[in-house]
């Protein structure tokens, strides 16, 4: 029951993190989408792929899933907060899939790392 708990907890951060990374570069640019700012780019997209690759080495098991967490929750927060954008939904997540490759990778890769620690 232990890993199921911590891979609860794991999921909890992942989309929270990610939520407020987003919502964090919204309030600190005025922009109404995180994404039109150079610093959603330049910050909290890197930010956004270091916590995933911290949940990986956190929780090795299954660490794909850290990486899609952190990217994908801002797909439903844009829509949530900009209000406008319903009809480009199907794009958008599209968009957040395409992005979330990287987090993945970075996840798995730290997973990696600590197995490998581990013995």
């Amino acid at each position: 029951m232990e890993e199921r708990e911590q891979s609860i907890r794991t999921l909890y951060i992942a989309l929270a993190g990610g939520a407020t990374l987003w919502i964090a570069t919204m309030a600190a640019t005025g922009r109404s989408e995180a994404w039109d700012s150079p610093l959603y780019w330049d910050l909290t997209y890197p930010l956004c792929i270091a916590l995933a690759a911290l949940l990986g080495y956190r929780t090795p098991v299954r660490a794909w899933r850290w990486g899609l967490a952190v990217i994908m929750i801002q797909a439903p927060v844009v829509m949530f907060t900009s209000g406008n954008s319903w009809n480009l939904l199907p794009l958008g997540i599209a968009v957040f899939l395409l992005m979330s490759l990287p987090a993945i990778a970075a996840a798995v890769i730290a997973a990696r790392l600590r197995r490998w620690r581990d013995g």
